[in-house]
């Protein structure tokens, strides 16, 4: 099992989640609802695609832990001098069952609280119209600076198109969201990469109760 990085030097145990087995989180991603990509933004920063519309799992639990540990792997994969990274999410399927309001409220506040500063921009790539009432409930539940990283694009948006390339190779963005890759989710390989993953993960837990067993990890359409 595996640890979510404490980001505050208080209570450290209330701070400490377990996510995932590597086989609870190989079932949990057999359809490609959440994954880390096979290429970096413009800015070097680590892209977790997300496809919310594909969730099949049924306990709420283990979804958080699902999405707990790619963050955990996010930052593992990080480049050289970089510390965020980018979301990209697509709404195929989508409808106001797929995400549970509670759900929501949870991955937020987990993100704010538990890796601050660590996104850096968030794409919701044409949302369909019902996703308006789901949005005007979640919003409320981030701040100020988590709700202004958050961007709406709508392939007939030119303005939000063009700040998503500002972000993205046209070659490595799937065309799912505008981009010219035809990329497509590879279980073999995401179980490939989630060994290599939990590699460096071991190295990093391991050497952290070595030296630092406490660390201190410190526009666009909008509805």
């Amino acid at each position: 099992m595996f640890r979510r990085r404490s980001n505050s030097h208080h209570d450290h145990e209330s701070n400490e989640v377990y996510v995932e087995s590597k086989h609870e989180v190989a079932v949990d991603g057999e359809n490609g609802k959440l994954y880390r990509a096979n290429f970096y933004d413009k800015h070097g920063r680590t892209v977790i695609i997300v496809r919310p519309g594909l969730e099949s799992t049924e306990s709420m639990e283990n979804r958080l832990r699902f999405v707990v540990y790619h963050l955990e792997n996010a930052m593992l994969n990080l480049q050289p001098g970089q510390e965020q990274m980018t979301w990209l999410m697509e709404f195929t399927g989508w409808s106001l069952t797929s995400v549970p309001i509670k759900l929501a409220r949870e991955i937020i506040f987990t993100l704010q609280n538990h890796y601050p500063e660590r996104l850096a921009i968030m794409f919701l790539y044409n949302p369909p119209r019902v996703f308006e009432a789901f949005w005007k409930i979640v919003k409320y539940f981030m701040d100020a600076k988590t709700f202004e990283k958050v961007k709406f694009v709508y392939p007939k948006n030119k303005d939000s198109v063009e700040l998503m390339k500002c972000y993205f190779d046209d070659e490595n963005l799937p065309k799912e969201f505008g981009g010219k890759s035809t990329m497509k989710y590879n279980h073999e390989e995401f179980s490939r990469l989630m060994v290599q993953d939990d590699l460096k993960s071991a190295a990093f837990w391991g050497s952290e109760t070595q030296v630092a067993p406490n660390p201190d990890c410190n526009g666009a359409t909008s509805f």
